[in-house]
């Protein structure tokens, strides 16, 4: 099995813009090891006998037909009437993600 290096969850925090201290790269990389050795002793197991299972609750998705309800529609300026700032008929928010 491999070794997870702090190097590594470093580049994933990178990946997913979560910062991390060095503290919790060590901790987080402990985690994923101990996640991986569970994986394979999953993987270990002998399922060849046991029937995939798909659905244990016999329940089954009730689905309406795609209609629009137009009485029940806003016009593009009803929605945007007490939006704070527009432009060109789209609500502009502040950016909440800073990439550093």
């Amino acid at each position: 099995m491999s070794t997870i290096t702090p190097a590594q969850v470093q580049h994933i925090a990178n990946l997913a813009s979560i910062p991390v201290s060095d503290e919790e790269k060590k901790d987080l990389a402990q985690a994923f090891e101990e996640t991986l050795a569970v994986v394979q002793n999953l993987q270990s197991v002998d399922t060849s006998h046991v029937e995939p299972t798909h659905q244990v609750t016999g329940l089954e998705n009730i689905l309406r037909e795609d209609v629009v309800d137009t009485d029940h529609m806003l016009t593009q300026e009803q929605a945007l009437a007490n939006a704070k700032q527009t432009h060109e008929g789209f609500v502009v928010v502040p950016r909440i993600i800073d990439q550093d």
